[in-house]
């Protein structure tokens, strides 16, 4: 038995050591995989925890306006968290009660809520809780001081991000153009340029140190960022604060759906102002979509400048030529063209067709000229470029539509329609496009809105005016055009315009939108374009409005004229760069006669009293005094009574007394 039992107990220790030994073996090469076969993975993977690739966002550029006013730029928000569990009992309770007044002062809130809530975080061990959010840097700089804050994020429980946010100073003006480059929506200037103004991000190696804190390390690699690029638009801040309100004053009282603006520098095509107004609810209008430049729509009558240049310029008929307006209504392959005026206009000049907008003048004009060489008419359109984009500085452009004869759009009516209006699609930028060639002498450019990208004051990149035809038709058609342009605002449908103190050129329009459909959602948009002062053009502008209420008006003289006389009469009048006198040389008759009367006296008799009754006091002083007399004065104004009858003799120093009232 003894030996038995010993030898059970051999194979117990033999076995265990065994173990030991396949245990130790196990743990040995396993210890080997980790060091020399996993080492490097498991190495990267703790180093990855601790160690992290931060990117640096670049500083997003500026975007500024024709004056150098901001017009976007990026600013800093900072978001306070409370971790309540880092301070210590004896740094919360001492400070929680006047941290808590600090941050009521700030944000305006209750001292007890901030109390309470604190308390509340402290008791629930939250480390994350929301002190306060977008604060600006400087009131950032404030919290930092705070009692308990003030003792960093270890001791005061402190937690700081940053977040960098595009900011626009001017406020709603102008947002629409602007634009934004987010991963929502991708518009406007900021879209466009995002290249120049995104700037590159750089990176570098940070140490995680405690909970979310970490802490920059030394590394080879480390990267600076280049912040962005400035843009210079060509907005003018001043003009296009002039445009948006005008716009929007007249979108409001006609309870239109939508409605845009542009302002352009003639000689340069620089656009100074573009507004983009959309209803968002009742009388409550915002820069939703770019409707100058995107929105492509039947222009209506604006239209039928195409068909006078092209008529004049080729030689078919003059301003001259009479067309019977058929009591208001003529008949093309069945179909019918009225004038908007009942009964028509009678027989009367193409030139006096055009400046009532008689659809029956333009389009017997049109038909009677082009209708066996339709292409001859439509070639021309292509010409102008408005039968494509016009390739301008800022994407999105809206599509336009110009038939071409022999394809599948084309029918016996395309070509009279197109005459008036119908049957096309372009945008209003292409449309102000074409008047401004007119208002240029004849030299169609392509609208900038961007003038300049810069580097602090290095110039990175220039654009300059793009040309996109030289002459659109010759001198003698565009002092014809130019001439029957003014009379419409004289004595046509834009004759409410007219004003004496300064000079305008256009054209009315009134298109009917959406009546093909059918569904009785037919609107109007009324529209006027034209460029102003009308002997020497300065800016050109055009005026777009969709859908006013019809109760109110519908006629583009009516509603969108007005928003251009405005434009045009607070540029000159209170631009600063057109405020100026075209002479000081201006006579006063009533200044005039009073000095006629005050040299007539002064070179008179010395050895009497002159009259001096009705005279400006400073003017008798001077008068007496230069006489010898001494003048006492009574009152001020003009003189009332003097104490020497006139016609009297006087001695040198005699004293004279005028009242004055």
């Amino acid at each position: 038995m003894g030996v038995k039992k010993e030898n059970t107990n051999s194979y117990r220790l033999f076995t265990v050591a065994a173990a030991v030994i396949i245990i130790s073996i196990a743990v040995s090469v396993k210890l080997f995989n980790i060091q020399w076969v996993e080492g490097k993975y498991y190495r990267e993977l703790a180093k990855q925890r601790t160690v992290k690739n931060f990117e640096i966002p670049a500083n997003r550029g500026n975007i500024y306006s024709a004056d150098g006013s901001l017009l976007a730029t990026s600013v800093p928000e900072y978001t306070i968290r409370f971790d309540a569990v880092s301070p210590s009992e004896e740094h919360f309770e001492k400070n929680i009660e006047a941290l808590s007044d600090s941050l009521a002062h700030l944000l305006n809130k209750p001292v007890g809520f901030f109390q309470s809530e604190l308390r509340k975080a402290r008791a629930t061990k939250n480390r994350y809780f929301l002190v306060a959010k977008k604060l600006s840097f400087t009131d950032y700089m404030k919290v930092k001081s705070f009692p308990l804050f003030k003792l960093g994020p270890f001791k005061g429980g402190i937690i700081t991000e940053q977040e960098t946010v595009r900011k626009l100073p001017v406020g709603s003006i102008a947002a629409r153009t602007i634009g934004y480059n987010t991963v929502i929506a991708k518009k406007g200037l900021e879209y466009t340029f995002s290249e120049y103004i995104s700037g590159k991000s750089g990176h570098r190696m940070m140490q995680k140190i405690a909970k979310n804190q970490w802490k920059p390390i030394h590394d080879n690699n480390e990267l600076e960022p280049q912040d962005g690029y400035d843009i210079y638009s060509t907005i003018d801040v001043y003009i296009q604060d002039i445009a948006h309100h005008a716009l929007l004053k007249q979108l409001q009282y006609y309870n239109a759906d939508h409605g845009c603006v542009v302002v352009m520098e003639t000689k340069t095509g620089e656009v100074k102002a573009i507004a983009n107004l959309g209803k968002v609810r009742d009388s409550v209008y915002a820069e939703i979509y770019n409707y100058a430049v995107a929105e492509s729509h039947e222009p209506g009558s604006t239209f039928k400048l195409v068909d006078l240049i092209a008529l004049l310029d080729d030689k078919k008929v003059d301003t001259s030529k009479v067309y019977d307006s058929n009591g208001g209504i003529i008949t093309i392959h069945n179909r019918k063209v009225k004038d908007s005026h009942t009964g028509g206009y009678g027989k009367i000049s193409l030139a006096r067709g055009f400046e009532v907008s008689s659809n029956t003048v333009l389009v017997q004009a049109v038909y009677q000229n082009y209708k066996n060489n339709p292409k001859e008419f439509v070639d021309r359109i292509n010409k102008y470029g408005l039968s494509k984009p016009l390739g301008i500085q800022l994407k999105g452009e809206g599509k336009p539509v110009i038939p071409q004869p022999g394809a599948s759009n084309w029918y016996g009516t395309t070509l009279p329609w197109m005459a008036f209006g119908y049957g096309v699609s372009i945008t209003p930028l292409q449309t102000l496009t074409l008047y401004n060639a007119v208002a240029n002498n004849g030299k169609m450019i392509k609208p900038i809105f961007v003038k300049e990208i810069k580097e602090w004051n290095k110039s990175i990149k220039k654009f300059e005016t793009e040309t996109i035809s030289a002459k659109i038709c010759s001198d003698e058609t565009l002092a014809k055009v130019r001439k029957v342009l003014e009379n419409v605002v004289k004595h046509g449908t834009g004759k409410s315009l007219y004003s004496k103190d300064f000079s305008m050129a256009g054209k009315t329009g009134t298109a009917q939108v959406d009546y093909h459909k059918g569904d009785g959602k037919m609107y109007y948009a009324s529209s006027f374009v034209g460029y102003f002062p009308a002997d020497q053009p300065k800016y050109s502008c055009i005026v777009v409005v969709h859908k006013p209420n019809v109760a109110a008006g519908y006629y583009g003289a009516d509603v969108a004229g007005p928003v251009f006389k405005r434009i045009a009469q607070k540029i000159f009048t209170d631009v600063p760069s057109t405020n100026k006198f075209k002479s000081v040389r201006v006579k006063n008759k009533k200044l005039e006669a009073s000095y006629a009367e005050y040299n007539k006296q002064s070179q008179g008799s010395s050895n009497s009293i002159p009259n001096v009754k009705g005279m400006a006091g400073m003017d008798a002083i001077s008068l007496l005094e230069n006489l010898g007399l001494k003048v006492i004065i009574k009152g001020i104004g003009k003189v009332k009574s003097q104490s020497i009858n006139p016609g009297s003799g006087f001695k040198k120093n005699q004293v004279i007394t005028l009242e004055l009232s």
